[in-house]
C-alpha cells in the first residue's frame, strides 16, 4: 500500500524530516515513549511544522480530503437554515465556525443568510493556522464578497460565551486519540518510540486514567473472547467538550463527523480500530508515514461525545445520520428552487447530492449531533430520525 503512494518534493521531505527530528526530541526527552496521542498532536499541530500548523493545501482536490462544504453549497445552505431558526428563536446573535477548512462553509453560510433576511451579528472563526486563516479569508471574500466584513478570526475561543450557534464539521475526529490493546485482562496503551532512526509503534502497560476511561469499552458484549483488540479512545474529548460548552451561553451547537455510538464503535469484529491516514486523496493505515504530510484522523464515539455533553450542561437535542439531517432539514425544497439551464452545472449538483446523502457515501457514515444551551427549540434537522436511544 505505501509503496503505490506518490512521493513527496524535496520541499515536502526536508519539512517531513524536520518534524521527524522534532518529534523523536520529543521521544527522547520523556524517557523513550510517548502516547500515541501525543505523536498525533505533534504530527498535526506542531507550531509551524505539523500537518494543520504548515502551508500545503488540505482541502479540496488540492489537497489531501474533501469535506462536505467542498462537495457541494447544498450542504452548508441546509446547515444555515438551521442557524436561521436559532437566531430568529434568539432574536439574534452569532455563529462560531470551528475549523473553517477552506472558507467554503462559511461563505456559502452567509450567502444563504443573507437570502434568508437572518445574517449573524458576527460570523466567528476559530482557526489556529495562520496559514489556513489567510487561505480562508482569501476564499471568503472572493466568494461572498462583501459578506465577509461578517467575519473574524480567532485565536482561541470567545473571550465572551456566544448567543447563537457553534457549528463544527469533521473537527472532533482531529482531536488526538489514545490507542490501546485489550488482551485478556491486560490492558496495554500503544504508544510511539525511536529505534535505530525510526519511529516504531510499542505497547507498553496502561495507565489509570486510560484503564479507567475503558470500562464501559470492556463492559460491551464479545470484545473479552477477542485476542488482542485494539482500537482508540480520545482521553482529550470530554475535556474539548467542556471548552465547546464554554463558548456557548445560550443557542446550539451543531457537530457533524464520521463516528458511531459506543456500541457500533467497539464491536468485536472491528478489532483494529478505526484510524485512518489520507494523503493525497489516498487512504492507508500508517501514521509514522511522513508526519507533517499526511493527515491522521479516527473516527468518533458519539455516546462519550454525548455523556460530555450531559456532564457540560449541554442538552442532546438530536443525534442522527447527515443523510437524514439534511433531508429534514429541507434538501430537497433548496434543491427544487434552484433552477439551472446548464447540464453540466445540473450533473454537478445531482452528483453532488449523492455524495452527501447516500449510504456508500457521507450519508450514513458522518453523524450529526445537535447539543442544546438554554431554551433552544429541537432544529428540523433532527426530526427526521432520531438515534439518540442508540447513544
Amino acid at each position: 500500500m505505501l509503496a503505490e503512494l506518490p512521493e513527496p518534493d524535496s520541499v515536502a521531505r526536508a519539512h517531513s524530516e524536520k518534524l521527524r527530528v522534532h518529534i523523536r526530541e520529543c521521544v527522547e526527552s520523556a524517557g523513550g515513549w510517548i502516547s500515541f496521542a501525543d505523536y498525533m498532536d505533534l504530527a498535526l499541530y506542531a507550531p509551524g511544522l505539523g500537518y494543520y500548523s504548515a502551508g500545503a493545501a488540505k482541502f479540496g482536490e488540492a489537497g489531501d480530503f474533501v469535506t462536505a462544504p467542498e462537495i457541494s453549497p447544498l450542504f452548508s445552505q441546509c446547515v444555515a437554515g438551521q442557524c436561521a431558526r436559532v437566531l430568529e428563536e434568539l432574536g439574534g446573535g452569532d455563529i462560531l465556525e470551528l475549523g473553517a477548512g477552506s472558507g467554503a462553509m462559511a461563505a456559502d453560510m452567509l450567502l444563504e443568510l443573507e437570502r434568508l433576511g437572518r445574517l449573524p451579528g458576527r460570523y466567528l472563526v476559530l482557526e489556529t493556522s495562520a496559514d489556513l486563516r489567510a487561505r480562508q479569508e482569501a476564499f471568503i471574500r472572493e466568494r461572498a464578497g462583501p459578506l465577509s466584513q461578517y467575519v473574524e478570526w480567532l485565536d482561541t475561543g470567545p473571550g465572551e460565551p456566544i448567543r447563537g450557534v457553534l457549528v463544527a464539521n469533521e473537527v472532533a475526529d482531529a482531536i488526538p486519540v489514545n490507542c490501546f490493546l485489550l488482551d485478556g485482562a491486560d490492558t496495554c496503551e500503544i504508544g510511539v518510540v525511536w529505534i535505530n532512526g525510526e519511529p516504531r509503534l510499542e505497547a507498553r502497560p496502561a495507565g489509570s486514567e486510560l484503564v479507567k476511561a475503558l470500562e464501559p469499552v470492556r463492559a460491551l458484549p464479545g470484545l473479552d473472547a477477542v485476542a488482542g483488540y485494539q482500537s482508540e479512545i480520545s482521553l482529550r474529548l470530554p475535556a474539548w467538550l467542556h471548552s465547546v460548552s464554554g463558548w456557548l451561553e445560550t443557542g446550539m451547537a451543531l457537530l457533524f463527523d464520521y463516528g458511531f455510538s459506543r456500541p457500533e464503535y467497539y464491536l468485536a469484529e472491528r478489532s483494529s480500530g478505526t484510524l485512518r491516514c489520507y494523503y493525497r486523496h489516498r487512504a492507508h493505515d500508517d501514521p509514522l508515514f511522513w508526519p507533517g504530510l499526511q493527515d491522521i484522523t479516527a473516527w468518533v464515539d458519539f455516546s462519550l461525545l454525548a455523556e460530555s455533553a450531559r456532564d457540560a450542561d449541554m442538552d442532546v437535542l438530536g443525534y442522527t445520520t447527515q443523510a437524514q439531517f439534511l433531508l429534514a432539514a429541507g434538501l430537497d425544497e433548496i434543491v427544487g428552487r434552484k433552477v439551472v439551464q446548464d447540464e453540466k452545472l445540473q450533473a454537478e449538483m445531482a452528483h453532488g447530492m449523492r455524495q452527501l446523502i447516500m449510504p456508500g457515501e457521507m450519508g450514513e457514515s458522518i453523524k450529526v449531533l445537535a447539543l442544546g444551551k438554554g431554551k433552544v427549540t429541537v432544529p428540523e434537522g433532527m426530526t427526521g430520525r432520531d438515534m439518540r436511544t442508540s447513544l
